[in-house]
C-alpha cells in the first residue's frame, strides 16, 4: 500500500505525492516514513532529477503523526523503551537532516538538490515537521488552512524537529506562541510570522518555479550557516538572557509545575541553543522520550486525543440505528443557552426556528449570532457572506407553528419542571410524530421531565455548558424510558455542531455537576473551618484546575448555589450534610453578594467586573487569624477527592457508563486538573492502593463523605486499574 508515490518529469522535477489510503487526511505512519526516506534517497541518487516537491493527494497536507508509530517503537525496545523511542525518533532526524541537507558538501554547502514543499491546505505536527526540514514552503490559499505544532495542546511537544527549528528560525520569544500555546495560523498570518515562505494560488506550480531556478544559497538553512546567530539570543547573551528568565517565569505561571510537557520543551529550548544544530536535536529527542515515558503525558493523549476522537466518532452510538443528522431543529427559549444553541447550529449548516414568548426577545436571541458573527469579521475569521448565510439560518419567532417540520426540538427554558412540561406537551402537539424532544438542563431529573411526553422514548435531556459557542462538552442524559433512536439522534447531532458528546444516565446532577458541586462545596466548608481562602484557591490552581471553587462559585453565582443546597437538602432530608458550607454561602446571598454578576462574592470586583481580591469579609467572619492553617497537600488532596470519588460512585452507580467519557467529559466539561488525564486515569497514576490510603485518612479526619467507593476498595485489592479492567471499550459492566 503506498503512501508516498514518486514521479519525475521531463524537466528533472521528482514530486513525491503524500496520499495515505482510505483517509481523509494523512498522518505519519511507519511505512509512510519508510517510504518518504526511499523516494529522497532516489531523488538525491539520480543525476537526472534537478529537484524535488514534496506534496498531498488531498486537500490537506497532514494532521500529524499516528499515535501508535511512537507505540511500536517502545514496545518493539522491550525491556529497553526509552532506548527503542530515542532510537526511532533519532531515525525520524535523520530522515529530515536528509531533507534539509539534500546532498548538501558539508564544508561548502554547496552541491544540494533544492526540495521545496507544496502545502494545499492544514499541516500540523510531522506534516509541518516535514515541511520546516524542506528549502522553501509554499501553500495554497486556503483560509481554512492550519499550520503549526498543537502537540502541547495533547501533552506532548514538537519531536521531530519542530522545536529545534522553529526556536532557530524564530527565536525563542517569537516562537513561544507556537510552541508552548500550540497556537495554530492560517497560511496568511502564518507567512507573516515566518513558518512558511509563500502564500499561492497553485503551491505545486510556484514550487516547481522555484525548483528549477533555486540557487546553492537558496538551499543553505541559517542554523547551517557560518556565522548564524539565534534571533534575540541564546540564554547567555544579555538579550537572550531575559527572554530565557521570562520564559521560565512564564511556562512555570501558566502551568503551576504540573504539565511535563511544557518543562521538557523549555528545558529542549534552553539547552539546545547552546550548542550545534545536530546536537541539539539529540538533546530535543532525549526531552521528549522522558515526556512519552511520563504517566501524565500518556494519560493525557489517552483522553484528549485517542479517546477524544473515538467519541467524536461515535464510539457510544447504538450501532443498529441508521444515521441521524438533523436537519431542521427547533430551540425553546432564546436567552443565553438558547441563542447560543441556535448559533452553533446555524454555523454548523442547521436551519434553526428559534422560538420565545415575545418578538423582542427572539430577535435578540438571534441578535447573539449577529454579534458573533461581527466579531469574526473584525477578526478576519469570517465574512460578511458568512454572516448572512448563518443568520439565514435561523427564524426567530413566536409562532410554535414554525415548528413544524423540525427533527429536533431542543427545549431550553426557565429552569422550572412546570414550565418544561407546558412546553413539551405543547410543541407535541404541533411537530410530527418522529420528531426527538430534548431538553437543556442542568439538574432536573429527565425521567421526570419526560412524564409530561407522550413520546417517552423519544424524550432525552441534553446539557450544554455555558457559553454553549465556547465549550466543548456536551453531556447527553438518557431517561428511564429513552430509546435508542433519541440517544442517536442526540449523538449525531453533537458531534454535527463540532462538539464531543458523553452519554450518561438519568440521576440527580447527572455526572459532571454531581462532581463539579462538591469541589465547590469543599472549598466553601474549608472558607467556614477558618482556612485561609489563597490558600484554597492556589491549592487548586496548582493542581492544574482552571479556576479555584472559590472563583468558581462567583462565576455560577451564589444565588443558585443556595438554589441548588436548598432543593438538595428538601431532597435527601436528614442524609443532607453541607457542614460550614451551607453558613458560608447563605451569609454571602444574605448580603448580597452574588458573584461577578453582583461585582461582589469571594471576591471583590471593580467597576468593570476584574476581580481585584479575596473579600476581606470572609477572613473576618469565620477567623482565619485564629486558626491553625493545614498543609497545602491536604487541602488539595480534600479538592481532588471530593470529584475524584463522586465520578467513581457515579460509575459505580450506573449513571457513568464509560470510564472514557468520565475522564474526557471532566477535563472538558469543567476543567478537571488536564494533565491527569481525568478523575480515573490520575486514580490508575497513583494506584489504587495509594488512594484508598488516603481516602481512609481524609475519612478519619474530616467525615464519611470521603468514604472510600467499594469499587475503588476492590480494584485497589485485586490490584487492578480502572483502564485495566473495564478494558479497551471501557464499559462498566
Amino acid at each position: 500500500m503506498s503512501e508516498f508515490t514518486y514521479a519525475t518529469d521531463a524537466d528533472g522535477v521528482a514530486t513525491i505525492t503524500w496520499d495515505l489510503p482510505g483517509k481523509s487526511m494523512n498522518v505519519m505512519s511507519f511505512e509512510g516514513l519508510r517510504q518518504l526516506d526511499d523516494h529522497i534517497d532516489t531523488a538525491l541518487a539520480d543525476d537526472a532529477v534537478k529537484g524535488v516537491i514534496i506534496t498531498s493527494g488531498k486537500d490537506s497536507f497532514a494532521g500529524g503523526m499516528d499515535l501508535n508509530v511512537l507505540a511500536k517503537m517502545r514496545d518493539d525496545a522491550g525491556n529497553e523503551p526509552a532506548k527503542g523511542l530515542f532510537d526511532g525518533i533519532m531515525s525520524m532526524h535523520a530522515l529530515l537532516r536528509k531533507i534539509e541537507r539534500a546532498g548538501m558538501d558539508p564544508k561548502t554547502n554547496k552541491g544540494g538538490k533544492p526540495i521545496a514543499c507544496a502545502l494545499p491546505g492544514t499541516a500540523l505536527g510531522i506534516g509541518y515537521e516535514l515541511a520546516l526540514s524542506c528549502h522553501r514552503i509554499f501553500c495554497a490559499d486556503n483560509p481554512k488552512a492550519k499550520i503549526g505544532l498543537p502537540e502541547i495542546m495533547v501533552g506532548l511537544f514538537p519531536g521531530a524537529g519542530g522545536t529545534t527549528r522553529i526556536v532557530r528560525k524564530l527565536g525563542a520569544m517569537a516562537g513561544a506562541p507556537y510552541l508552548l500555546e500550540g497556537r495554530l495560523s492560517d497560511p496568511a498570518k502564518a507567512r507573516m510570522a515566518g513558518l512558511i515562505d509563500e502564500v499561492v494560488e497553485n503551491p505545486v506550480a510556484a514550487a516547481r518555479d522555484w525548483v528549477l531556478n533555486a540557487k546553492d544559497a537558496d538551499l543553505v538553512k541559517p542554523w547551517d550557516a557560518k556565522g548564524y546567530k539565534m534571533p534575540g539570543g541564546t540564554p547567555y547573551h544579555p538579550a537572550g538572557f531575559m527572554t530565557f528568565v521570562g520564559a521560565a517565569a512564564m511556562v512555570h505561571g501558566k502551568t503551576q509545575g504540573v504539565y511535563p510537557a511544557a518543562k521538557a520543551l523549555l528545558a529542549a529550548v534552553y539547552e539546545g541553543a547552546q550548542v550545534p544544530f545536530d546536537t541539539a536535536l539529540r538533546i530535543e529527542a532525549r526531552h521528549f522520550v522522558s515526556v512519552l515515558l511520563n504517566p501524565s503525558s500518556g494519560a493525557m493523549i489517552r483522553s484528549l486525543f485517542i479517546n477524544k476522537e473515538a467519541l467524536e466518532k461515535g464510539a457510544v452510538r447504538p450501532a443498529d440505528v441508521p444515521d441521524q443528522r438533523v436537519a431542521r431543529v427547533g430551540v425553546l427559549g432564546a436567552g443565553m443557552m438558547g441563542a447560543g444553541i441556535s448559533l452553533v447550529s446555524a454555523l454548523a449548516g442547521i436551519e434553526v426556528v428559534l422560538i420565545d414568548q415575545s418578538q423582542e426577545a427572539a430577535d435578540k436571541g438571534k441578535s447573539y449570532s449577529a454579534t458573533y458573527m461581527d466579531k469574526g469579521i473584525a477578526r478576519k475569521k469570517a465574512t460578511a457572506d458568512k454572516k448572512e448565510a448563518v443568520l439565514g439560518l435561523i427564524n426567530a419567532t413566536t409562532d410554535l407553528d414554525a415548528l413544524k417540520g423540525c427533527d429536533l426540538i431542543v427545549e431550553a427554558v426557565f429552569e422550572d419542571p412546570k414550565v418544561k412540561a407546558e412546553m413539551t406537551r405543547k410543541v407535541e402537539a404541533i411537530v410530527g410524530a418522529d420528531c426527538i424532544f430534548a431538553t437543556n438542563t442542568s439538574t432536573l431529573p429527565i425521567s421526570e421531565l419526560a412524564k409530561a411526553s407522550v413520546r417517552a422514548e423519544q424524550f432525552i435531556g441534553i446539557h450544554f455548558f455555558s457559553p454553549v459557542d465556547k465549550m466543548h462538552l456536551v453531556e447527553i442524559i438518557k431517561g428511564d424510558q429513552t430509546g435508542d433512536r433519541a440517544v442517536a439522534k442526540a449523538l449525531d447531532y453533537v458531534r454535527q455542531i463540532r462538539k464531543t458528546p458523553i452519554v450518561v444516565n438519568d440521576a440527580r446532577f447527572f455526572y459532571a455537576n454531581r462532581c463539579i458541586i462538591p469541589y465547590i462545596n469543599e472549598g466553601v466548608r474549608m472558607v467556614g473551618e477558618g482556612i485561609e481562602p489563597a490558600l484554597i484557591e492556589h491549592a487548586a490552581q496548582m493542581l492544574g484546575f482552571p479556576v479555584g471553587p472559590l472563583q468558581l462559585n462567583d462565576e455560577t453565582s451564589i444565588d443558585l448555589g443556595v438554589k441548588i443546597a436548598k432543593a438538595t437538602k428538601a431532597a435527601l432530608g436528614d442524609a443532607y450534610d453541607a457542614g460550614p458550607a451551607d453558613e458560608v454561602l447563605f451569609w454571602l446571598f444574605d448580603q448580597g453578594r452574588l458573584g461577578r454578576k453582583s461585582k461582589s462574592g469571594y471576591y471583590d470586583y471593580d467597576e468593570a467586573g476584574k476581580r481585584t481580591g479575596i473579600f476581606q469579609g470572609l477572613r473576618d467572619r469565620f477567623g482565619t487569624a485564629n486558626t491553625k492553617q493545614p498543609d497545602v497537600t491536604e487541602v488539595q488532596h480534600r479538592l481532588m477527592f471530593a470529584q475524584v470519588l463522586e465520578a467513581v460512585r457515579a460509575l459505580e452507580d450506573g449513571v457513568l457508563m464509560d470510564i472514557r467519557e468520565g475522564d474526557v467529559g471532566a477535563i472538558l466539561g469543567w476543567g478537571f486538573a488536564p494533565w491527569s488525564g481525568g478523575p480515573f486515569s490520575w486514580l490508575d497514576m497513583i494506584g489504587a492502593a495509594r488512594a484508598v490510603e488516603l481516602c481512609d485518612g481524609l475519612t478519619l479526619r474530616h467525615g464519611a463523605r470521603f468514604t472510600t467507593p467499594a469499587l475503588l476498595r476492590e480494584i485497589a485489592d485485586k490490584g487492578q486499574t480502572f483502564y485495566g479492567r473495564f478494558s479497551d471499550t471501557a464499559k462498566a459492566a
